[in-house]
């Protein structure tokens, strides 16, 4: 018999999970890069740090052609004077909405004013 326990908990994390969109700029904690996110790579290394779907690491575009994988937990949120995420030529509306939702989900740490 399977144990689908696992199953379970991967699935209610990853529904609660709320991926960065694409566009979003971001710094990274340790190293100090900025950069923009441009999508998902999944992972199939173990031992790698993952996002919180346990299977994924966003890839941060730096400048041509260099890209960064990093996980969620390793970037800062990038925000401008209202405190909006910085997201691509999104309208502020859209921007205000986003914003909420990160900030619900994450400690006031992870964005930084720009």
């Amino acid at each position: 018999m399977q144990d689908d326990r696992s199953a379970t908990t991967t699935a209610s994390t990853e529904q609660k999970w709320l991926r960065m969109p694409d566009g979003t700029k971001v710094r990274h904690r340790t190293e100090g890069y900025n950069g923009i996110i441009d999508g998902l790579t999944e992972i199939v290394e173990k031992g790698s740090m993952l996002n919180p779907d346990h299977r994924t690491q966003y890839r941060v575009h730096v400048g041509e052609p260099c890209r960064k994988l990093a996980a969620e937990a390793d970037l800062l949120i990038l925000a401008d004077g209202e405190g909006l995420m910085m997201i691509g030529k999104q309208p502020a509306a859209y921007r205000r909405e986003v914003t909420g939702w990160f900030r619900s989900r994450h400690e006031a740490d992870k964005f930084v004013a720009v």
